[in-house]
């Protein structure tokens, strides 16, 4: 759906500023509570909290990352659940969030209602409360930014950093071809992501936003390099479909498309990794499990892996 009205009266510029926010209000319903836990003052009053607390921040800008064939309702929803995906790679459930507008005068009041019914929907799903906001007019830009607060689920929370040499390399899901859905389809993998950082063997995590190729060296301890098995790399039927499109592998889509939102962590060399992959299928069964490689002193990567240096993932400001 085109977000922006042939006609003014279709348009946001009909309700004007202070009618458009009682609106949104209505459409969030009882995902935005009472002022001043919520929208209605200067800044939302949020209760205190002795657990560790978590922020994160990120868009959806109309033309990057959603068009016309995205429906509104899954906009809204993607931009809550790109931002839980940084909750789940640290292992943390998420509390509140705030969400701020670029509005273009054009953009069709109809095409906003479904966004903020998307938006309110996954944050019933995540027990996510709406607390506030802002609106701002653009010229010929739509854009919604959502920051994310979030909180300790246990007692650690999981860094990038904490990977040794030797260590495993596990993924979540399957990789690759997200254009074709599942950058807006997907499910944030935050029971996963919890239940990885109360688990000891792991060491570090991340989530997959830009690719395996460009995520996983910021996941890679000094003086070592990743040695994948691109055997055991769980490439997705939709990177397969994609591959026949644009002539590159498969392989290539699993390592470069990026917006995979799965989970990518190290796992402690001496671990009992037959023990920790039988928990996981007790706990995650229809989730796939892989691990994919394991970290090992730089040059000396073992000639039957891949070098994941010749390939990148998505470039921003490029």
């Amino acid at each position: 759906m085109n977000p922006f009205a042939q006609r003014p009266a279709d348009s946001v510029s009909a309700l004007g500023e202070t009618r458009l926010i009682a609106t949104i209000r209505r459409w969030l319903a009882g995902v935005s509570p009472p002022s001043p836990r919520g929208i209605g003052d200067d800044c939302a009053v949020l209760p205190a909290n002795f657990r560790r607390q978590l922020i994160t921040t990120d868009p959806v800008i109309y033309g990057r990352h959603f068009d016309d064939t995205v429906p509104p309702r899954a906009v809204g929803a993607k931009l809550l659940k790109r931002n839980l995906s940084d909750l789940a790679a640290m292992g943390a459930r998420p509390t509140a969030a705030v969400i701020s507008l670029a509005l273009d005068p054009r953009v069709k009041t109809r095409w906003l209602e479904q966004f903020y019914r998307g938006l309110a929907a996954a944050a019933r799903q995540f027990s996510v409360s709406i607390v506030g906001g802002d609106v701002a007019q653009s010229d010929g830009f739509l854009g919604a930014f959502l920051t994310l607060c979030g909180e300790a689920a246990g007692p650690r929370v999981v860094l990038r950093t904490g990977a040794r040499a030797g260590d495993w390399i596990y993924v979540t899901g399957r990789l690759g071809g997200s254009r074709l859905g599942h950058h807006w389809r997907f499910i944030p993998r935050l029971a996963e992501g919890e239940w990885l950082a109360r688990r000891g063997e792991v060491r570090a995590m991340m989530d997959l936003s830009d690719g395996l190729a460009k995520d996983l060296p910021a996941l890679t301890p000094a003086g070592t390099e990743p040695a994948i098995d691109e055997t055991a790399v769980p490439v997705s039927a939709a990177a397969r479909t994609l591959a026949r499109r644009t002539a590159q592998s498969p392989l290539f889509h699993a390592f470069c498309d990026g917006e995979d939102y799965e989970l990518v962590f190290a796992v402690a060399r001496r671990a009992d990794r037959a023990a920790f992959e039988r928990a996981w299928h007790q706990r995650f069964s229809p989730t796939r499990l892989s691990c994919i490689g394991r970290f090992v002193p730089a040059g000396k990567r073992p000639a039957n892996t891949t070098n994941l240096a010749t390939y990148h993932g998505y470039e921003h400001l490029c």
